[in-house]
């Protein structure tokens, strides 16, 4: 399964990205417009939050769901072990500490430009017996739309006692209509073919994985598959090497139709009740 490079200057951009999203779910954007400089400095403010005991101040709101979730706060859908990860769900709206709001804002703003550019791409290039199966416009699911989360995780190194079957992150699909992550301060990201093989997905620095989320898959009557993918634990050697990413998960308003079964809002329930965090 060979996952496409999309150069976003090329006049062939949006087709080449589109097409990699029907086939695969995946692709990688390269020479993109987020800035590689600001992803640095973001990374390496999380770090300093994540290695200290002030993280726990910031303890999530089960309600809004912003704000710090410890070590082993969520499972896979379907997976017994906690996968082997904290994490902090930062909306603009929501709490964050003082000294990472305006560099974590700024990545926030970019991504999310960056997501609904792509987003309407996939409009754009949908065949017309697709977009009829849209409630609305791809854009306006989203625009305006205050649920869009970015998530900043650590996959802290490994302490050798973890459960036998835990893995960093264990077979899933995202909840969403796209993710952008920008490239992860380790390997590790995995997604799954037709035939049940795994395939490292090759995600250089500063590039940036998108993948469809099940949002979509169901908006587009399955036209675009909501891929399964997973982390896995790191190699010998590098066990003791903690693990950063940063997605950006792009969600339509609560009352968008989905399908005929489901809103967004009522499908995003249901998935966080099934992943723990409910």
């Amino acid at each position: 399964m060979q996952v496409s490079k999309i150069d976003c200057r090329s006049d062939h951009a949006a087709k080449n990205f589109v097409e990699s999203l029907r086939n695969t779910g995946f692709a990688i954007l390269q020479f993109h417009p987020i800035d590689s400089d600001l992803v640095s400095q973001v990374y390496s403010d999380w770090a300093r939050f994540f290695s200290s005991e002030g993280k726990h101040e910031y303890h999530f709101n089960a309600k809004t769901q912003d704000g710090f979730f410890p070590f082993l706060s969520e499972n896979a859908k379907g997976a017994k072990a906690k996968d082997l990860k904290e994490f902090y769900h930062y909306y603009p709206w929501g709490q964050c500490p003082d000294f990472l709001e305006e560099a974590t804002s700024r990545l926030y703003k970019q991504l999310n430009g960056l997501a609904m550019l792509l987003l309407d791409w996939v409009e754009q290039e949908s065949p017309e017996a697709i977009r009829k199966n849209y409630s609305m416009r791809l854009s306006d699911m989203v625009n305006p739309s205050d649920g869009t989360l970015m998530r900043i995780l650590n996959y802290p190194a490994m302490k050798g006692d973890e459960v036998p079957s835990a893995i960093r992150a264990a077979a899933h699909e995202d909840i969403n209509l796209l993710t952008c992550l920008v490239a992860s301060t380790e390997p590790g990201l995995q997604v799954k073919d037709l035939d049940g093989n795994w395939h490292d997905v090759d995600c250089d620095p500063g590039s940036i994985a998108v993948n469809v989320g099940d949002m979509l898959q169901m908006c587009s009557d399955n036209y675009f598959p909501s891929t399964t993918h997973r982390v896995i634990n790191p190699d010998t050697g590098t066990e003791n090497k903690a693990r950063l990413s940063i997605p950006l998960f792009l969600h339509p308003r609560p009352e968008v139709v989905l399908s005929d079964d489901h809103t967004a809002g009522t499908f995003l329930l249901q998935r966080l009740k099934e992943i723990g965090l409910k």
